[in-house]
């Protein structure tokens, strides 16, 4: 049963991510968040103090004490599929952040539960909640740059990783590939359809972490159109936009700034949007689920999408682990 008034959330975790969603939630009026669990006890506790909601120790007491409507799980990744599924049991609908398990076992384990219990549960994209990507895929389905052939997608910048979890494998399930791939192919299946196959190749490890730091992706999809991905921790890609798409009729970008888009032969650019909020990001992907949870919106991350992404990472796994090379041979020897 559905609370009256804005839909009660509760939040299992209070990392770096939990922090920017507590932020969120504060701009929402279709969402409240009411309780916050940890398994650090007095983090949480301070968390639920500046946001003026209840702590616990523990998301099963959350979910027992509280009367929820949806709760967000902001663990790190290899607590996903226990979090969720015992949440998923108590007929608790989730949004799970990204990615959405340490690896394929654990993500069909979400969607195992999900299935058994008939609960709703998605996996947050916050990039899909930004409007300049809202917006580029309106152009682009309205045909304004002909028939996508080509995108480009990167999240570049120099991060020290050393003593975050995200850099543990048994933790993360990964590195950059797992972390910030999750977004990316997320948003190539977005703009391209269902995704064929993928090439990877890994970059240096400039912090030597234990995980990979740098890859560059080669993707088709079904439709075979292709696209690249750049994902790194360890270099920064000075460009304005993190989305490229190229069009028969035109190009569009979208820019961490500005956006827009040009048609073939035209000079002009049309502007879109007014670049990235990450905490409006964030609030409107709470309000969307917020409405899905009371059956006022059709869900716009399904579960279909959440394993996608999850498939596209293992490919690219897979890819990196036996990846070859053709070598190129001078055209003469002695040539010069």
């Amino acid at each position: 049963m559905i609370s009256q008034g804005p839909v009660a959330w509760g939040m299992v975790g209070v990392g770096r991510i939990a922090q920017s969603y507590a932020q969120a939630f504060s701009s929402c009026w279709e969402a409240r968040l009411v309780a916050i669990s940890d398994t650090h006890e007095l983090a949480a506790r301070r968390l639920a103090k500046t946001v003026g909601c209840t702590s616990f120790g523990s998301h099963l007491a959350m979910a027992a004490e509280m009367e929820l409507d949806a709760v967000l799980v902001c663990t790190p990744p290899n607590g996903h599929a226990t979090v969720c599924g015992d949440l998923l049991q108590a007929g608790i609908p989730v949004l799970c952040e990204k990615p959405f398990g340490t690896g394929l076992e654990p993500a069909l384990t979400i969607a195992e539960a999900a299935r058994r219990t008939g609960t709703l549960v998605s996996m947050a994209s916050k990039y899909r909640f930004v409007e300049d990507v809202q917006e580029a895929k309106r152009v682009v389905d309205e045909g304004c740059i002909g028939e996508i052939q080509w995108c480009d997608i990167g999240f570049t910048a120099q991060v020290d990783m050393r003593h975050r979890w995200n850099a543990e494998p048994l933790v993360s399930g990964g590195g950059v590939l797992r972390d910030n791939g999750s977004h990316a192919f997320d948003l190539m299946r977005f703009f391209l359809g269902p995704l064929a196959s993928v090439q990877a190749v890994e970059g240096p490890r400039s912090q030597n972490l234990s995980v990979e730091e740098t890859v560059h992706c080669v993707v088709r999809s079904q439709a075979g159109a292709l696209g690249q991905i750049d994902l790194s921790w360890g270099l920064h890609k000075s460009t304005l936009h993190y989305i490229m798409l190229c069009g028969t009729q035109g190009t569009l970008t979208v820019g961490w700034q500005s956006s827009g888009y040009q048609r073939s032969g035209i000079s002009t650019w049309v502007p879109l949007g007014k670049g990235y909020d990450k905490l409006q990001a964030l609030s409107r992907q709470i309000e969307h689920m917020s409405e899905v949870v009371r059956g006022a919106a059709p869900l716009c991350v399904t579960l279909e999408d959440a394993l996608a992404s999850v498939y596209a990472i293992e490919g690219a796994y897979k890819a990196l682990r036996c990846s070859q090379w053709e070598m190129i041979e001078p055209h003469a020897k002695g040539a010069g």
